[in-house]
């Protein structure tokens, strides 16, 4: 049977057999929310199929962090949302005897082969917008469900801070319990949620082999696909901050305008209050939303904002049907930022944990997460906001230091793009401080600049090496680590290499 994505069934079957006949299986997967709906797809396929497993994070997948992998003595394991850029080092266990290796990615591969090697890229797909990580790994549930004789187990094991997945799964991952579950269709949710939150909405959907999954998903029962205002907090937001922090689309008078927001709502004639409060989006009935988005639309056109702009105001939706109405998880793009919010404070157990069913003790220390996240990136924006950005040739940049933490400066500098003072129109890159030894870098560009012909996978990954670092990513968004004192050389050389690319 043809699997979601057919030019990886071969690849796909092969992975999963090497699984079934593992005797146990470390499973290493990336912190962010592709990497945590990665490694609750896997976990969740891994125990349906009744094998034994652990589970451990990264927040990057080095040299040494692969050496403590192997370390742990599994004879096989499965990486998922990273793997294929670390091949050399990876490769080099495989050969002394280590581990098996068995990768479900969808970032650049190194030049180096192995032979259970899962990446949409090894088959001509755009592993940037067509199929994520998670992604890949639904393509290996689904296979393995194929290969499982559906024997039950009690679950791996789990340490480093995360879970086992009996612990949370009550058969299984978010959304179980639909039609489906036998062939692991119901995992589609998830993998949606980890392409939405890598940025593989182009256009304001899913293209390609995502769209393959979404189509499962909805026939699964456990996801709905329509068309909606393309703006993020729409299940929990009151009304008024749903458009004053709309940053998809800036409409002057609104956006980033508390009092210009509630005097738009005021003015459209409706009731959007319920009991003195605010409603939420979801609260109203579509006539109720057709008036608003109507009229917000009218608003942004009489402002001058530009008719591709004003087209962006709309875009596909996916909701988890199984999810609560007004909750965060009932959104694939709320439910990936609660998950972000999660492993970025070194708390990935907490987001697999929601990803794998918990609706108690593990959403509610998520939600404690997202408010902390969301604080700590309106602090971090205010900062880029005052302290401005230096302009290159090529590209523009910010050095937080302390400023910013490390592990949210990617999206505070992708949130930058196009306020006061960034140029919406130029590749960002932002640094801050990891160690005494280490800075963290990170790139950001947009859909119009790639189509230009941008790879800020290629950018991070030469300029970090000219200066003794490694980085890699996808051509919309990329990163790197490189040694402290090296951030004006590494400019010199990205700023080289975004000029070549963009002509």
């Amino acid at each position: 049977m043809a699997g979601p994505v057919p030019a990886l069934d071969e690849r796909a079957a092969a992975c999963a057999e090497r699984l079934r006949a593992a005797d146990s299986v470390l499973l290493a997967s990336h912190i962010d929310a592709d990497g945590l709906t990665s490694a609750a797809i896997a976990a969740t396929a891994l125990e349906r199929a009744g094998l034994d497993f652990e589970v451990v994070f990264k927040n990057q997948l080095d040299d040494a962090e692969i050496a403590s992998i192997a370390a742990r003595e599994y004879d096989t394991v499965l990486f998922t949302d990273f793997g294929s850029g670390q091949l050399d080092c990876i490769s080099d266990h495989e050969a002394a005897g280590d581990f098996t290796p068995v990768i479900a990615d969808h970032h650049q591969p190194a030049d180096t082969g192995t032979e259970y090697h899962l990446n949409p890229l090894l088959e001509g797909i755009d592993g940037a917008s067509e199929l994520s990580g998670a992604g890949a790994s639904y393509v290996l549930a689904r296979a393995l469900a194929e290969t499982s004789d559906g024997a039950a187990t009690d679950g791996g094991q789990a340490n480093d801070g995360s879970v086992p997945a009996s612990e949370y799964a009550d058969g299984g991952a978010a959304g179980a319990g639909v039609e489906g579950v036998a062939d692991n269709r119901d995992l589609a949710g998830l993998a949606v949620v980890g392409a939405v939150g890598d940025m593989q909405a182009v256009g304001g959907e899913l293209h390609g082999a995502n769209a393959n999954i979404v189509a499962e998903g909805v026939a699964a029962g456990v996801l709905d696909e329509g068309t909606d205002l393309a703006l993020y907090g729409k299940q929990t937001r009151p009304l008024p901050k749903l458009l004053e922090y709309s940053s998809e689309v800036r409409i002057p008078g609104i956006s980033n305008d508390e009092s210009g927001a509630i005097a738009f709502l005021d003015g459209l004639g409706l009731d959007l209050k319920e009991g003195g409060e605010w409603r939420r989006w979801v609260d109203l009935t579509d006539e109720e939303r057709q008036t608003v988005a109507s009229s917000l639309v009218q608003r942004a056109i009489k402002r001058g904002v530009s008719a591709e702009k004003v087209d962006g105001l709309v875009a596909t939706t996916y909701t988890l049907t199984a999810e609560p109405k007004g909750t965060e998880l009932r959104d694939a793009s709320e439910f990936s930022t609660l998950l972000n919010a999660t492993a970025r404070y070194e708390r990935a157990d907490v987001g697999l944990a929601v990803c794998l069913g918990d609706r108690e003790a593990g959403l509610e220390r998520a939600r404690k997460l997202l408010r902390t996240h969301r604080r700590n990136l309106s602090e971090g924006l205010q900062w880029v906001k005052s302290e401005g950005v230096t302009r290159e040739d090529n590209l523009q940049w910010f050095d937080a230091g302390d400023a910013i933490r490390e592990t949210i400066v990617g999206i505070v500098a992708g949130m930058a793009v196009g306020v006061e003072g960034v140029d919406p129109d130029t590749p960002i890159v932002a640094f801050a401080r990891k160690s005494d030894e280490e800075t963290k870098v990170s790139a950001r560009g947009t859909g119009r600049l790639v189509a230009q012909g941008l790879d800020l996978s290629v950018v991070m990954g030469e300029a970090s090496e000219a200066v003794g670092g490694g980085g890699g990513g996808h051509n919309v968004a990329a990163g790197a680590t490189i040694p402290a004192g090296e951030e004006r050389a590494f400019i010199d050389r990205a700023d080289e290499i975004v000029g070549d690319q963009l002509g």
